[in-house]
């Protein structure tokens, strides 16, 4: 049972993120490997924004949420890199609790926000296969953006509920996380009190924003492997299923370690193993998102092949 602490104990005011390792050599190559993935990774997103902005015919609801997707991953990344870059070389590693605050307030809402464009980007295609004479008018720009803004707006209210009840939590000690940054479980772990009831409400959270969306995603799919099978050329087939595959990757890369982060028991986590996975889907599913989207998709390239030959004109 949790007792209050005494009346010398104070507070935590920071906290001290233990990153992958203590090794100063071993710090100096990971912070090169780790630039040049975040380097990569908002280049990647950047040319792909870039190359949608530029090109007329990228001017699409499917291309929009695709540059949303790109924009949301540059921000996602840049909440967790420059730090954990910066903490690699400096032989302090804390982060104040103000500072704590706010990332985990940033990562939860740029991640859960991920969550739910999926589901937008899955509904876009499932008018664009089940109802293409239509497509144009039930995606009206308007209800583009609406869908992008409630995206958002369900990603940011969902992360503000999970970080006001850790945070509001007592830390009074210890106050070391075993992670690279402020993640919900990691920090909560260190509170002095009983925190069933937070986690119960994680769980909800978890369900609403993870399970839901994975569950709607995969019911539209259902529904345009149907009306793709309907399709009676070879090659109408195979063009309707490449306009899906990437999102389907992309899905796939991003919802199989969220899920298992934040849909086990806890008394199954593993705080090593937690940081490996989050790297993943924080660094390298944004990294890998860019490179799916572009090699599979034509008119990414064809976009690219028009932009440096306009550049090799003018130059």
């Amino acid at each position: 049972m949790w007792m209050p602490p005494r009346q010398n104990q104070s507070w935590v005011s920071e906290f001290i993120l233990l990153g992958f390792s203590s090794d100063p050599l071993s710090n100096r190559i990971l912070f090169i490997a780790f630039l040049l993935l975040y380097l990569s990774s908002v280049l990647g997103n950047g040319l792909i924004v870039t190359l949608i902005y530029l090109n007329m015919h990228l001017h699409t609801p499917m291309y929009f949420f695709l540059c949303i997707l790109s924009l949301l991953d540059m921000s996602y990344i840049t909440t967790t890199m420059p730090q954990m870059l910066v903490h690699l070389l400096a032989h302090s590693q804390t982060i104040s609790f103000a500072g704590c605050w706010l990332q985990m307030y940033m990562f939860g809402a740029l991640g859960l926000t991920e969550c739910i464009l999926f589901v937008v980007m899955a509904y876009d295609r499932y008018i664009a296969i089940c109802h293409p004479l239509h497509y144009t008018v039930i995606l009206s720009w308007g209800l583009c953006v609406r869908l992008a803004a409630g995206a958002g707006a369900c990603g940011f209210f969902s992360s503000l509920i999970h970080t006001f009840f850790t945070m509001r939590l007592p830390y009074c000690g210890p106050n070391i996380v075993n992670h690279y940054l402020c993640e919900g479980p990691s920090v909560r772990s260190l509170a002095c009190m009983d925190t069933h009831l937070i986690e119960m409400v994680d769980q909800v959270i978890s369900v609403l924003v993870v399970v839901a969306p994975i569950s709607i995603i995969f019911a539209s799919y259902i529904r345009i492997g149907q009306a793709i099978l309907k399709i009676k050329s070879t090659q109408g087939r195979c063009k309707a299923f490449s306009t899906c595959a990437s999102h389907l990757t992309v899905v796939t890369l991003f919802y199989t370690p969220v899920t298992y982060i934040y849909m086990r028991p806890n008394s199954s986590s593993s705080s090593e193993q937690d940081k490996h996975i989050t790297l993943f889907y924080n660094v390298f599913n944004v990294l890998l998102n860019p490179l799916v989207y572009s090699l599979r998709n034509k008119d990414i390239k064809v976009a690219f092949l028009k932009v440096m030959g306009q550049g090799g004109m003018n130059s």
